[in-house]
C-alpha cells in the first residue's frame, strides 16, 4: 500500500510541476509563480490555458493519494 501512496504523490508532484512549467511557457509568469506556491490554483489556471492532460493527471493523482491515505 505504501508504494501506491508514494507513486500517487510522485505523479502529483510531477503533474504540478508540469502545470507550472506550462503556465510559464504560455507567458503567464505571475500565475506560474503563484501556482507554484498555492497548488489548488495550478489545475484551475492550467485547464483554462489548455493544459488538460496535466490537469487531469493532477486531479487523479491527488484523488488516488487521498484515498490511499484514508485507507492506510
Amino acid at each position: 500500500m505504501a508504494w501506491c501512496i508514494a507513486s500517487a504523490l510522485a505523479v502529483f508532484v510531477a503533474a504540478h510541476l508540469a502545470l507550472v512549467a506550462g503556465l510559464a511557457r504560455r507567458r503567464a509568469w505571475g500565475r506560474a509563480a503563484v501556482a507554484l506556491l498555492v497548488p489548488p490554483l495550478a489545475p484551475w489556471w492550467g485547464y483554462r490555458e489548455g493544459l488538460r492532460v496535466a490537469t487531469i493527471a493532477w486531479c487523479a493523482a491527488l484523488a488516488l493519494y487521498a484515498v490511499g491515505v484514508v485507507v492506510a
